[in-house]
């Protein structure tokens, strides 16, 4: 992003368009999902004013707050801090509003046991914008200013389409991670069929139904069994060692 003669970022719309244009062509890119958040976190501490440090959380059960990505380790504290107090902008920006502000931690009576807190750790303000829903679990991205009023309506304003790109890259970025996952996984079966296939001289089927036995009685993921009997050469079935 540009910067003018004072130093500030250029957030002029027609700099604005540009610079989501350009994101949108980098998160196009064949990455991983660990790969895309980390370029999310980074283009948005550029972009968005007032951003200091950056993370983007994801919320399950709705109290458990984890760092899918984080810029330092003050944010991955706020994250930890949200989890154990159950209160915190990030969920209320996963469940209740598109973006939450707070401008002055110090202040901030909306969460008496986050804020004093988040304050002590060197947080001035923050902003928490709604990233994604995906089953029980949500996803937000949190900005960082160790000033109070860092943020204000602009932050806003340019952080709403941010999200909405970044949003659509990592749903993309998260089906190619489930795609690889399940290519991995059925790599992992057929390599645990063949060995059973040749060591007890089984057909491919009656290979496989003894996978699915061992997993059952078991109750271990499929995935696992194979692995264990890939990794090791052993498998532990309901009579001992196979």
């Amino acid at each position: 992003m540009d910067e003018t003669a004072g130093g500030q970022r250029d957030v002029r719309p027609s700099h604005l368009v540009d610079a989501l244009a350009d994101l949108a062509r980098q998160m196009q890119q064949k990455a991983g999902t660990e790969d895309t958040l980390e370029k999310v976190v980074t283009a948005a501490i550029a972009l968005i004013p007032g951003a200091e440090e950056g993370s983007i959380s994801v919320v399950t059960g709705r109290t458990e707050v984890e760092s899918w990505a984080a810029s330092s380790d003050l944010p991955r504290g706020i994250d930890a801090l949200q989890s154990k107090v159950a209160e915190g902008p990030c969920l209320d920006a996963a469940f209740d509003a598109k973006v939450v502000d707070a401008p002055d931690m110090s202040t901030e009576s909306r969460w008496p046991h986050f804020a004093q807190q988040a304050s002590e750790m060197g947080v001035g303000a923050m902003m928490s914008f709604r990233l994604f829903i995906s089953g029980n679990d949500l996803g937000a991205m949190n900005l960082y200013n160790r000033a109070p009023h860092a943020f204000d309506e602009e932050s806003r304003q340019i952080g709403l389409p941010f999200v909405a790109h970044a949003a659509v890259a990592l749903a993309q970025a998260l089906q190619r991670t489930s795609q690889q996952t399940a290519m991995d996984s059925r790599d992992l079966i057929g390599q645990a069929k063949g060995i059973l296939m040749e060591r007890h001289k089984l057909s491919a089927a009656q290979a496989f139904n003894l996978l699915i036995t061992v997993s059952q009685h078991r109750n271990v993921k499929l995935r696992d069994i194979a692995e264990e009997l890939t990794s090791s050469g052993q498998l532990v079935g309901p009579r001992g060692s196979i």
